[in-house]
């Protein structure tokens, strides 16, 4: 049983940020499995609650991919960890851990199999999907495939890095598209599990068997695609698989980390389909918008905390959401666990939040370098009076990630790309953001030379 549970967490580890699984999973123990009830120990009853709410479906399908048979999961206070709370004085006279076990019991029972089976997670909707100015164009087309799947928005290339929300954003198209119509037949698999079922069907000759059932799809989510650079026979499979549901106007939805031309060893063809429609992205999300994620996590977990705490999380995370979360679910936890706020907590030093290692090695007069040379040019040419267009968009793209990455004061980018007037830089800021809206060739030239910057 250690060794399953040890199997578990380390695949667990994989799905979570680093910051994430130290603060809610290092501490748990597996107590028991009996009859298909996992029984699974924790130190606390915060723990349950947030554990119930976010990683019930991460938790039940690691220990289904390590031949555990999951009917029920039970989350218990461990005597040892009760008595360490006890000396803390910490109570929770609102919710006792036996609500909080029933609650875990009650949320796997309203999931029924047919919602399983698809490979959605119910707890991925739009209403919790934080809007901001990183995502609202992604968010626009999510929002038209709901009104009208198959249609406008078919294939919807969904791309960005990681810990930014693609996999939330589809899965709720998903959802609502199903809330929607309870007959839709919806299928959401990562790219990985698309190849291991493939080799498996191949081995056990039922390859017929794997093609039709995408075949009867009306909405088929593929995430991490990716993954399947290098592996020719999977994507012959899916390009076939893709041009019948295209053919048939079924919905086609796609998550990736890159755009298609960026994947090696993709198939060309089915890299100029996977874009026929466009390709959306997820940026990093600014400060009102980490701000606003922050409010909205701490109005759906039921958390007091200060406006000023969140502003000091949102200012010191520059990552991406999954950190940022991390993060505010560890000051939230060490919090609740010492008895002080939130900014109690910072203004005294206890916890620390630190900006991204990135970050600090960058310097402004890197970030003019890597630009100019972007766009073959001298930094001298780009750093001059000249108006020709393309050296005009070197340099506002120069202003753009000296203000983005490095936050400078318009002045002071003023005086690193030798302009005198600081409104001019405010100016070139404001057009970079505005194209960026629906230019995507600028938005991935913006990824190429942040790779330079920081490779």
């Amino acid at each position: 049983m250690y060794d399953v549970w040890k199997n578990v967490l380390a695949e667990i580890e994989q799905k979570v940020s680093k910051a994430n699984f130290s603060t809610w999973f290092s501490d748990l123990s597996l107590l028991s499995i009996e009859n298909g009830v996992v029984t699974i120990g924790v130190k606390n009853s915060f723990l349950i609650k947030q554990l119930n709410t976010r990683y019930l479906e991460i938790i039940k399908s690691a220990l289904i991919n390590n031949g555990v048979e999951v009917k029920d999961i039970a989350f218990e206070l461990s005597a040892k960890k009760k008595s360490a709370i006890r000396s803390r004085e910490i109570t929770h006279e609102d919710v006792s851990a036996k609500e909080h076990i029933k609650e875990v019991r009650t949320k796997i029972k309203e999931q029924s199999f047919s919602n399983y089976e698809n490979g959605l997670n119910l707890k991925y909707t739009l209403n919790n999907f934080v809007i901001g100015s990183n995502n609202d164009l992604a968010v626009s087309a999510a929002k038209s495939i709901i009104d009208a799947p198959g249609t406008r928005y078919n294939p919807f290339f969904l791309y960005g890095g990681p810990g930014l929300g693609k996999t939330h954003l589809v899965q709720a198209i998903g959802n609502e598209l199903l809330r929607r119509n309870p007959k839709l037949k919806i299928l959401y698999t990562p790219i990985s599990h698309f190849y291991s079922d493939f080799v498996e069907s191949i081995q056990a000759g039922k390859g017929k068997e794997f093609y039709r059932k995408f075949q009867k799809l009306d909405v088929l989510i593929i995430d991490d695609i990716q993954l399947i650079m290098g592996k020719e026979k999977s994507q012959e499979e899916f390009f076939n698989i893709f041009n019948d549901l295209y053919q048939l106007n079924k919905q086609i939805i796609i998550t990736s980390d890159r755009l298609p031309s960026q994947i090696k060893t993709l198939d060309e063809r089915l890299a100029s389909r996977l874009t026929w429609a466009g390709a959306f992205d997820l940026q990093l999300p600014k400060f009102e918008d980490k701000c606003a994620i922050l409010k909205s996590k701490a109005e759906f977990m039921g958390a007091e905390i200060e406006d000023e705490a969140i502003e000091y999380i949102a200012e010191n995370v520059n990552t991406n959401i999954r950190d940022l979360e991390g993060e505010f679910s560890k000051i939230l936890l060490m919090s609740e666990v010492r008895g002080i706020t939130p900014l109690e907590l910072i203004n005294n030093g206890a916890v620390s939040v630190q900006k991204s290692s990135k970050l600090r090695s960058v310097s402004a007069k890197n970030i003019v370098e890597k630009v100019a040379k972007y766009y073959h040019l001298s930094v001298k040419e780009m750093c001059g009076k000249s108006r020709v267009a393309n050296i005009k968009t070197a340099r506002q793209v120069a202003m753009f990630l000296l203000s983005s990455e490095l936050s400078m004061s318009t002045p002071k980018i003023a005086e690193e790309v030798g302009v005198k007037d600081h409104t001019t830089v405010m100016h070139g800021i404001k057009k970079i953001n505005s194209d960026l809206k629906m230019n995507f060739l600028l938005r991935d030239q913006l990824e190429e030379i942040k790779e330079a910057i920081y490779g």
